[in-house]
């Protein structure tokens, strides 16, 4: 495994049977951004973008499957996952979105297929909706891209001052308790140790507490205008094909960010999986998969 700098990277030798791909790194602002570069087909890559707190381990089953017939792109935003964790970094909405354009841009890259996930969705509209890349194909997975007053209890309260920075960075309640609150299937300890991973130590959870903070409740938030602007956009993108594949139990985003999204992309395909919570991959993995594969092509 290759480094950047003097960053060291989370050794993955315990999960490498179920993360069996080989690192890339590249120098955006702020630090080294980890990426994988799978599979050499024809057309235009798919760009996988993961959410909080996640990282690229969220799409490892669905990489395997595309990268037999498609190149797939799948980063780590900075602070997340194998890339490195800058303390003194304000890790904004524009900051992701700029990175993964960097990112794009230096592989040569001026169109793809689209995949989104949590935060996600914001980071890679955010990017289409700039024109920063063209999207030819999105597949939409409990996300959102726009402004939404909604937001649970559990979460908001991560948001005051001294509260999140206990809850997630001391206690790692925000990684840890995903595990359980965000499927509906137990996970094999195996997948839990890989979503735990990059995130052992209070340095390492601090994308996973400024994500959170990053959440714009009103207007005086500074990401809130970046939000609202991906959101006035989106219609520049309404003839994109899109696949929006949900989990029905998520209880972060709803059914109401559903019907946000099927009010700006009223021609998208939709399957809502029931049974399944917001890590809609796990829990639906079986049949969302072969859709999702389908789609892309």
């Amino acid at each position: 495994m290759t480094t950047v700098s003097l960053y060291r990277p989370p050794d993955v030798t315990d999960i490498r049977s179920i993360y069996p791909f080989e690192s890339h790194w590249l120098q955006v602002a702020g630090g080294a951004l980890h990426y994988l570069d799978e599979g050499t087909g024809t057309g235009p890559p798919v760009v996988l973008l993961h959410g909080n707190p996640t990282w690229s381990f969220y799409y490892r089953r669905l990489i395997a499957a595309l990268r037999p017939t498609r190149r797939v792109i799948a980063p780590d935003h900075l602070g997340c996952g194998l890339s490195e964790k800058p303390q003194q970094y304000s890790y904004r909405l524009d900051d992701h979105i700029a990175n993964i354009a960097h990112l794009l841009r230096s592989l040569g890259i001026d169109e793809i297929d689209l995949v989104v996930h949590d935060w996600g969705g914001a980071i890679g509209f955010g990017v289409a909706a700039r024109r920063l890349v063209r999207v030819r194909r999105a597949v939409v997975l409990n996300t959102a891209a726009f402004l939404s007053p909604q937001i649970p209890l559990r979460i908001a309260a991560c948001k005051l001052p001294l509260v999140g920075d206990i809850a997630i960075r001391l206690a790692n309640g925000f990684a840890r308790g995903a595990l359980a609150m965000a499927v509906e299937q137990p996970l094999d300890p195996m997948v839990r140790a890989g979503y735990l991973l990059p995130y052992r130590s209070y340095a390492d959870r601090i994308a996973n507490l400024r994500f959170v903070q990053d959440i714009p409740l009103n207007p005086h938030h500074p990401t809130w205008a970046t939000v609202a602007g991906i959101d006035a956009r989106l219609a520049l993108l309404r003839d994109t094909d899109m696949c929006i594949l949900w989990g029905g139990k998520d209880w972060c985003f709803d059914d109401h960010f559903l019907a946000g999204w099927m009010q700006r992309f009223p021609h998208a395909s939709v399957q809502r999986f029931d049974d399944a919570g917001h890590y809609v991959l796990e829990d639906a993995h079986a049949v969302l998969i072969p859709r999702a594969c389908a789609f892309l092509g």
